[in-house]
């Protein structure tokens, strides 16, 4: 069975390495990117691909999101709830906060383009998948997610923990965790104990469907 962890805007799949390593099983980290780089960078057609990997697996899957890597995982669920085993979800918001998003455009105009670069699109890209995601709202799309859920927040991603806590009142099978010493990119802040938290809930996932349960 497959694990996917799924990066978010400013990363790349090498953010997931250390995390990776701490987990069990076959782990993917696709490049989220790399199917929009030359041509329009928007969610639709960055959620499109990733919905298309998936359809090459064979399998329920194990989906883990980091932002936007968790919107997508996030949507995926909903859309395909038969295809996913356990959902796990970092810092992730599922009604986008558009004063947010505006003022990080603001400040990304602001960046040269080289700032960019690590992640494999242009600032212009970057600023249009920003704008694409402006008017996200999952809300109704919680109720359609069966499997259950680990939702994960740093304890200094002050930014992400109304959405944290909204997410496990929403999710009927939910859990909600904290990660110490880790704000927003918890994959690279505190590795270790993302592992962990997922080590652990993925191996009880692992004893329910064993059990029959």
């Amino acid at each position: 069975m497959a694990t996917i962890l799924l990066h978010g805007l400013g990363q790349g799949p090498e953010s997931w390495e250390a995390v990776a390593r701490g987990l069990e099983g076959e782990v993917l980290c696709p490049d989220l990117f790399a199917p929009v780089r030359g041509g329009t960078a928007a969610y639709p057609g960055i959620y499109r691909a990733f919905a298309g990997f998936c359809r090459g697996l064979g399998g329920p899957l194990r989906l883990c999101g980091l932002s936007l890597g968790g919107v997508l995982a996030l949507q995926y669920a909903a859309e395909h709830p038969e295809r996913v085993e356990a959902l796990a979800l970092v810092g992730t918001p599922y009604v986008m906060p558009k004063g947010l998003l505006r003022f990080q455009n603001a400040v990304f105009r602001l960046l040269p383009g080289g700032a960019f670069r690590q992640m494999g699109l242009s600032k212009r890209d970057v600023m249009g998948l920003t704008r694409s995601m402006m008017d996200l709202d999952f809300r109704e799309e919680l109720r359609k997610i069966s499997c259950p859920v680990l939702v994960l927040c740093g304890e200094r991603d002050r930014a992400n923990r109304k959405a944290a806590l909204g997410l496990q009142r929403a999710l009927s099978r939910a859990e909600l965790a904290w990660i110490p010493q880790a704000g927003h990119e918890a994959n690279t802040d505190a590795p270790d104990a993302l592992a962990e938290a997922l080590r652990r809930f993925f191996r009880a996932r692992g004893r329910s469907c064993g059990s029959g349960l």
